[in-house]
């Protein structure tokens, strides 16, 4: 005989205790496996996970190891990946002084479910950065690289930019950024405008797609922020900007 409580339950749904009973029978007669998991699999799938993990981790011996990219939950960050991105980018001609690892984070998803154009401006915006510091290095050390970002002396400006988009990026992966600066013979011996402008080239490779996914194209102007004019930055600078130039095999 039913309990009060499915009784009560049948005459909400206006089944009679007898159908109720009739439907309960053939849902506990079903075999177990079809319903759920067996809790032996269940254990066993997930002992299968842990030690899987542990495993990953076992080198682990201090919290700082904990921030080594963990193989299982970022399969992307293989060091071998990341040696082979380098390589072709090198190849291409980027300078490696220009390279920048930019991980993708969740907020970088907009409503289509992919990194929003917008955000690879500021990806770029990075890598040209961090290339510009290198550029400040090499001219006078510390000091120089420091007054390029701060706009003290003569540094650079970004004028344009453009991109192509070759294929969308997903979470999670991490880009890697490269440089190369663009310097023909006008810019040595033409026009002042010459002499001022750079047109500079970057890619955005995907380690997870293993492929280039962005292309960029800007022109940087060379701007003396104490004179608040753009300006020719001397033989000394281009020197450098076109030994960067034959760092890549490109």
């Amino acid at each position: 005989m039913a309990s009060p409580v499915i009784r009560q339950t049948c005459r909400r749904f206006t089944f009679r205790p007898s159908e109720w009973e009739d439907i309960l029978h053939s849902v506990h007669a079903r075999p177990y496996s079809t319903r759920l998991p067996q809790h032996s699999q269940v254990n066993n799938l997930g002992t299968a996970s842990r030690n899987s993990h542990n495993d990953c981790r076992s080198g682990i011996k201090s919290p700082a190891d904990f921030l080594r990219p963990d193989p299982l939950l970022s399969p992307h960050r293989d060091p071998k990946i990341a040696e082979a991105a380098a390589q072709k980018l090198f190849d291409l001609g980027y300078d490696p002084e220009s390279f920048w690892e930019q991980e993708i984070v969740w907020g970088d998803h907009d409503s289509f479910q992919h990194v929003n154009n917008v955000r690879y401006v500021r990806f770029f915006e990075s890598g040209r950065i961090k290339w510009m510091t290198s550029l400040g290095h090499e001219l006078g050390g510390a000091s120089k690289a420091q007054a390029m970002l701060q706009g003290r002396g003569v540094s650079l400006i970004l004028k344009s930019i453009s991109m192509n988009y070759k294929a969308p990026v997903t979470y999670p992966d991490t880009l890697l950024i490269a440089h190369k600066p663009i310097v023909d013979e006008l810019a040595r011996t033409g026009s002042l405008k010459a002499r001022t402008h750079m047109s500079v080239k970057a890619v955005g490779y995907s380690y997870k797609q293993r492929r280039i996914v962005t292309e960029s194209d800007s022109v940087c102007v060379w701007y003396d922020y104490d004179k608040l004019a753009k300006c020719d930055p001397g033989e000394e600078v281009w020197r450098v900007v076109e030994n960067r130039m034959g760092l890549g095999r490109g």
